[in-house]
């Protein structure tokens, strides 16, 4: 069994909750039994009273490359239960303000997961893409509603269905992120900012980010779940099994007959 103890670090000190990606080899691509461990800690985040901020932060060379694709392959998201689905429940409903710090490549989730997040902080060196469609899938973490709402649906689409990274201007521009600075200073940021909210009153930061969140938390929701419905039936579908497999060797997928 390989110990994934080291691939997520977690981490609270002044009331602040940090998650980092720590997989640096993989380039903080993630595993189901990664999500799992990114679910556990929001869920601990949430009934801890001495957790008033958390931070989701990789390295300053890489945030996350999305997905493990041969785990992936070999253990995918089959059912509203799979580890990645409740981390992204977890991450959309959760109650206290989440800081997110994004330097080099966030690609799929990567991306995605920040639109659940209340500040982001990113490294000029940022790249962000979703490229869902390129492997004959569709978006997840009800990015598919959250990406047009935020950028607007020119933007979105293109985004969506080109799936082609955008740098930080771009995202900032979008406003997908709050602030650029030097990779080597994103995670010390997106520190400073989490310790001024855990200095506020919890009670006036939750129920602030409920009344902002409340207008979408049903389409959140409801559109999440829909996506995940079609992103598993997808999954087993011939523009998939293409994509993969050529991934897996290493050429140019070809969807003429599909």
């Amino acid at each position: 069994m390989t110990d994934i103890s080291n691939d997520i670090l977690v981490h609270t000190d002044s009331g602040v909750m940090t998650i980092t990606l720590n997989r640096l080899a993989r380039k903080n691509s993630i595993t189901a039994a990664m999500y799992d461990l990114l679910a556990d800690a929001l869920d601990s985040a949430n009934h801890d009273v001495a957790v008033r901020a958390v931070v989701i932060q990789g390295h300053e060379t890489i945030f996350s490359a999305g997905n493990d694709i041969g785990d992936f392959l070999n253990k995918p998201p089959a059912t509203p239960d799979a580890p990645v689905f409740r981390f992204l429940r977890g991450l959309s409903s959760f109650p206290k303000p989440i800081i997110a710090s994004v330097c080099g490549p966030a690609v799929g989730i990567g991306t995605t997961m920040l639109l659940h997040c209340d500040l982001v902080y990113a490294g000029d060196n940022a790249a962000f893409s979703m490229p869902f469609v390129n492997l004959g899938l569709c978006p997840e973490a009800a990015s598919s509603f959250l990406a047009a709402q935020l950028m607007g649906y020119p933007r979105a689409a293109e985004a969506l269905l080109l799936g082609e990274p955008f740098m930080a201007e771009t995202a900032l521009d979008m406003g997908l992120i709050n602030r650029i600075v030097p990779p080597a200073e994103a995670n010390a940021l997106a520190q400073r900012q989490a310790l001024k909210l855990a200095a506020k009153p919890i009670t006036s930061l939750m129920e602030t980010k409920r009344l902002m969140k409340k207008g979408n938390a049903g389409m959140v929701a409801e559109r999440m779940a829909e996506e995940g419905a079609s992103f598993g039936r997808m999954l087993q579908e011939p523009a998939a099994r293409e994509a993969f497999t050529a991934f897996m060797e290493k050429r140019k997928p070809d969807f003429s007959a599909l």
